[in-house]
């Protein structure tokens, strides 16, 4: 078996449209297909519940697959049902945050601005094994609280030096 690299991120959001609207504006995604469009749903029962692992009486309400300019895709669910817990923050366990390679951390901040999300404070040089001239980082949070990574590392990473080995770069 051979890992070719990561499809798509699953992101639950509380509105779909919504959702779909800041991820086209902030980062240039594209609507590909509603795997479960709005108006042929909700979808439930057994087998959703079973499928997905979530509570009995949960419901998909929607589904969408989008297409990042570069990478993989991001699939949106939208649910309803008896449970859901506010969006995770880094020291929860499980999946915290997604990052994103932009070539310009600070255009790539204004666009997420500019579709509602808001920075967790202004842009840092990567530390340490990742530091380089250039390199920078920001966290932000989308418009329903999920947290996002804008990372740009143009230069060469400090850890570089001392292997062959190299991490993805788009």
């Amino acid at each position: 078996m051979t890992v070719r690299g990561i499809d798509h991120i699953g992101v639950t959001v509380p509105d779909l449209d919504t959702a779909t609207e800041f991820f086209t504006r902030a980062f240039g995604a594209e609507v590909l297909y509603d795997t479960l469009p709005r108006e042929r749903g909700p979808k439930g029962g057994w087998a959703t519940e079973r499928r997905l692992g979530v509570p009995q009486g949960t419901e998909e309400v929607a589904v969408r697959m989008l297409r990042l300019p570069n990478g993989p895709g991001i699939e949106l669910f939208e649910f309803s049902g008896p449970r859901q817990a506010d969006p995770v923050v880094p020291c929860d366990l499980g999946w915290q945050h997604v990052a994103l390679y932009v070539d310009d951390v600070d255009e790539a901040l204004l666009r997420v601005a500019g579709a509602g999300g808001t920075a967790l404070s202004e842009p840092v040089p990567l530390p340490g094994p990742e530091a380089g001239e250039h390199n920078r980082l920001v966290y932000c949070r989308t418009p329903w609280g999920a947290t996002v990574e804008l990372v740009s590392y143009p230069d060469p990473q400090a850890y570089e030096k001392e292997t062959d080995l190299r991490r993805w770069r788009p």
